[in-house]
């Protein structure tokens, strides 16, 4: 079953496992999407925003197109607050600071993403680091930007915070899980227009 943080007439917070996808993959049916269908909660869930498989975290899914649009424009409106922690595999001098690298997609190793000044798309970071320990350092972000990847880019770069998330198959090195959690969202209710915000802690 889906842990449901909230539920009303025009949408849907889910915590998502960090091994359930947002959206079924070519020859993955299980997901986010597949389990609210099945469920008859939503006839057609509308998937506002993606975590990558392997993030653990707060996802909203529409319920109505009105709705899918109203939040939407939020989220294109940088009207959207989100809050990431990560366990970084390295320790962090700074305290705090921000990104700004930005990414275009490897087209020869997909779906792995690049840093180009050239042609890629702006992508900001903010970031703070929350306590260090044993050369692990635990970081909160909040994207600015939502590029595909661009925590996990940002964290591994060398011109970024050069610390690869903890668990990052792709631009680290891989375990048990990918250490990063979407802990906190907060937006427009399309309907209400009253400001919601829910947290979920990390697990690990």
């Amino acid at each position: 079953s889906l842990d449901i943080i909230y539920e009303d007439e025009s949408l849907v917070v889910v915590n998502k496992p960090a091994s359930l996808r947002s959206v079924p993959g070519v020859d993955i049916d299980n997901s986010v999407y597949s389990r609210l269908k099945d469920s008859m909660i939503i006839a057609e869930p509308l998937v506002i925003h993606r975590l990558d498989m392997g993030t653990s975290g707060l996802l909203l899914v529409a319920k109505t197109p009105q709705a899918h649009k109203h939040i939407q424009r939020q989220f294109l409106n940088r009207a959207v607050t989100k809050r990431y922690t990560a366990l970084l595999s390295k320790p962090i001098h700074d305290k705090e600071g921000e990104i700004s690298l930005p990414l275009i997609p490897d087209l020869y190793n997909r779906p792995m993403q690049l840093v180009c000044f050239e042609t890629g798309k702006k992508s900001i970071t903010q970031w703070k680091v929350i306590e260090g320990h044993n050369g692990i350092t635990r970081i909160h972000f909040w994207p600015l930007t939502g590029r595909t990847h661009q925590l996990r880019v940002h964290a591994a770069h060398k011109l970024g915070l050069n610390a690869p998330i903890a668990g990052d198959d792709l631009y680290g090195t891989s375990d048990k899980r990918l250490h990063l959690h979407a802990a906190y969202i907060a937006f427009t209710h399309p309907v209400s227009k009253k400001r919601m915000a829910f947290e979920i802690a990390e697990d690990f």
